[in-house]
């Protein structure tokens, strides 16, 4: 008996198919800490902490983030893309957000399939949050794997190298300019069109 390997794509969600949904929050409030994202800091804990930290000082509640989320759109040609990898493979979008930000993105994206955190609120506040599981996203690349299907993986930050390197390909897609620095070893694009080029390049490989 011979066995059947796929094809199947793992994509972050902000940077890649929707803007940061912090620098959206900062942009709407002016508390320009919360413009700092795992692009710049790798460590969750720490951005999170931040951040909490400056939503208190400024009395901002967890109503007024989600408010800020529902008017937020994908990105040019997001839906697209995601419309034309979903024809060819099963896709995944694999976020170190949480579900009650995540929820309002996948409706606008045609409802993908999304694995996020969750937080934790305390009187309309942000008071915690609780990993689905550490290292989530490569954890989810090699589970894949032992399932024999073939990953390619997209994202933009720092959270999500350690997932492109398990992939059987992992893009850097917009990565800022110290992200692609730090990894010049990932292939990297800006748009759309050479994303799926890329893919279709790899499918065609195999």
């Amino acid at each position: 008996m011979t066995t059947l390997q796929q094809p199947l794509a793992v994509l972050d969600l902000e940077g890649v198919l929707t803007p940061e949904i912090w620098e959206a929050v900062a942009e709407h409030t002016g508390i320009d800490v919360l413009r700092r994202t795992t692009r710049d800091e790798p460590d969750i804990d720490v951005l999170f902490a931040g951040r909490v930290e400056a939503l208190d000082a400024a009395g901002i509640k967890l109503d007024l983030i989600l408010k800020v989320i529902e008017g937020m759109s994908p990105l040019e040609g997001a839906v697209d893309f995601l419309q034309e990898l979903r024809s060819q493979m099963p896709v995944l979008v694999l976020s170190d957000t949480f579900e009650q930000f995540g929820r309002p993105l996948a409706a606008k994206l045609g409802q993908p399939a999304m694995l996020c955190h969750r937080l934790i609120e305390q009187d309309g506040r942000l008071a915690g949050y609780q990993l689905r599981i550490s290292n989530q996203k490569q954890r989810a690349v090699e589970a894949f794997q032992s399932l024999n299907y073939r990953v390619a993986a997209v994202g933009d930050s720092y959270n999500d190298v350690t997932m492109l390197a398990q992939a059987d390909i992992g893009v850097l897609f917009r990565a800022s300019a110290n992200v692609a620095a730090e990894y010049p070893q990932l292939p990297s694009c800006s748009s759309y069109h050479d994303l799926l080029k890329m893919i279709d390049e790899w499918i065609a490989a195999a």
